[in-house]
């Protein structure tokens, strides 16, 4: 049987800080981590999406959808 662990904060450390897991220096894109908003590449400045994660993705779009639908209902 096999048992998921979560990633040590040296690990994600090291994923942060890996520059093949940011796409053109500002996409996180890394399979291995499984948060949906990791921390951006300047962590102070907030976070950012996971576009590795599939979850994370369709949240980011449906968030999009719905900020579009409330644009519109206030015109």
């Amino acid at each position: 049987m096999s048992y998921k662990s979560e990633p040590s904060e040296e690990e994600k450390n090291n994923w942060h800080n890996n520059p093949e897991n940011w796409v053109w220096g500002i996409f996180y894109y890394n399979p291995k981590d499984e948060r949906m908003f990791p921390p951006k590449k300047i962590k102070e400045f907030g976070w950012t999406i996971n576009f590795a994660n599939p979850n994370s993705v369709f949240l980011c779009i449906i968030m999009i959808l719905i900020l579009m639908i409330l644009s519109e209902s206030v015109k």
